[in-house]
């Protein structure tokens, strides 16, 4: 369920910030989380979560970061568990 309007959405919010960071590595989180409707907070567990699950690292460059995909890792639930990241992000890419 969409907390905000109270009905349910085709993407979570884990898939909109994966999406967000493969449209813009090098984005801060409150520019993600400003992306994704979402909270500062919410975007820093989600991202947490993304890096715990192997989708995700991230690497410094002074005060910056820029993150990795990792994208060849299967997705969580064991009906898509066979398909890899990158497929739903190639499916997701929108200019």
């Amino acid at each position: 369920m969409d907390q905000q309007t109270g009905e349910w959405t085709f993407l979570t919010n884990h898939a909109r910030v994966l999406m967000a960071i493969a449209r813009e590595p090098s984005a801060r989180i409150r520019d993600l989380a400003a992306i994704c409707r979402i909270t500062e907070r919410t975007a820093q567990k989600i991202i947490s979560d993304l890096e715990g699950a192997g989708c995700l690292s991230r690497t410094r460059d002074g005060r910056r970061t820029t993150f990795i995909l990792h994208l060849e890792g299967g997705l969580r639930h064991p009906a898509e568990a066979h398909v890899p990241v990158r497929r739903l992000v190639e499916l997701l890419k929108l200019s």
